[in-house]
C-alpha cells in the first residue's frame, strides 16, 4: 500500500536529484587552470646571484636601464579547480581562467611538463642567440653567449634575451643604451630569423611589468587587443613583429627621432 505524497513533499523529492547535480557541479574538479601575474627578471642583470647573459669572444658593455622578461603563474595540472574558483577569478583583473590544455599541452604529469618547458627554454635561448648575432652581423664561432634563467621554462623570453644580447654587445648602435635607461618589459617568442611570435597571457604579464617598475611593454602585434584589455595606467604598449623593428622602435623611443608604433 502506498500513501499519496502532498504537493510540497513531491516537489521536495523531485528537487533532491537537482540539488545533488548542482552540488556535484559546484565542487567537482573542472578542466581549467587559474593564472595570475608571475615574476619578472631583468635579463641585463642577475638571477639568483648569477648573470643572466654572459658573453665571451667580444667586449660586453656596461648597461643602464632594464629589460624585464615577464611570466605568469598557473595552478598546477594536479590542482582541483572548481566552479567557485572560476567564478571568483572571473571577476578579478589579476586572475584569468584558461583551459588546462592551453597551459599544459605537453603531458599529464608535473615531470613531463617540466621536461617539455625546459626543452622549449633551451630552444628559445638558442634561437635568441642566433637572432641577435645575425642582427649584429656576428659569427657564433667567434662570439659565445651564455643564457641562464632559473625556475623559468617555455619560449616566451626569447625576444627579451635577444634584446639583452644586442644591448650588451652594441647598445643602440651609437654608444647609448638600447633601453635609454628605462625599465622596459615585454614578452614574445623569437625565431632565428628574427620573427617575433605570440605567447598568451599578455594581460597578466602587463600587470607584472607595471608592478615591477616598467613604463614600456613590448607585445607581439597579434596580441595588442589582449594587452589593452587590462592595461595598467602608465604602461605604454609597443607592438612588435621582428627583432629588427623592435630595436628600431626602442632607438626611436630613446632618441625621439622616428616613429614609435602603438597598439
Amino acid at each position: 500500500m502506498f500513501s499519496r505524497l502532498t504537493r510540497p513533499q513531491a516537489i521536495a523529492v523531485c528537487a533532491l536529484p537537482v540539488v545533488a547535480l548542482l552540488a556535484t557541479a559546484v565542487f567537482a574538479p573542472l578542466p581549467f587552470s587559474v593564472a595570475q601575474p608571475g615574476q619578472t627578471t631583468n635579463v641585463l642583470g642577475e638571477d639568483k646571484g648569477a648573470p643572466v647573459i654572459t658573453i665571451s669572444g667580444a667586449p660586453a658593455r656596461d648597461t643602464r636601464g632594464q629589460l624585464r622578461m615577464t611570466t605568469i603563474v598557473a595552478t598546477s595540472p594536479e590542482t582541483r579547480v572548481s566552479l567557485p574558483d572560476i567564478v571568483d577569478s572571473w571577476f578579478r583583473t589579476d586572475r584569468a581562467v584558461m583551459p588546462r590544455d592551453a597551459i599544459y599541452p605537453s603531458g599529464d604529469t608535473v615531470q613531463e611538463i617540466e621536461r617539455h618547458n625546459e626543452e622549449q627554454m633551451k630552444e628559445s635561448q638558442d634561437a635568441a642567440t642566433q637572432a641577435a648575432l645575425n642582427y649584429l652581423g656576428l659569427d657564433d664561432k667567434d662570439v659565445k653567449v651564455g643564457l641562464r634563467l632559473a625556475d623559468v621554462g617555455g619560449p616566451s623570453a626569447g625576444l627579451l634575451f635577444s634584446l639583452g644580447i644586442i644591448d650588451k654587445l652594441d647598445g643602440d648602435g651609437t654608444g647609448g643604451d638600447l633601453t635609454g635607461g628605462r625599465v622596459i618589459a615585454g614578452t614574445g617568442t623569437i625565431a632565428a630569423d628574427g620573427k617575433v611570435g605570440a605567447v598568451g597571457g599578455v594581460a597578466l604579464k602587463t600587470q607584472a611589468a607595471k608592478r615591477d617598475g616598467a613604463t614600456v611593454f613590448l607585445v607581439p602585434k597579434a596580441e595588442c587587443a589582449d594587452a589593452r584589455a587590462e592595461l595598467p595606467k602608465g604602461l605604454r604598449l609597443i607592438p612588435v613583429t621582428t627583432l629588427k623593428s623592435t630595436v628600431s622602435s626602442l632607438v626611436a623611443l630613446e632618441t625621439g627621432k622616428g616613429s614609435v608604433p602603438s597598439c
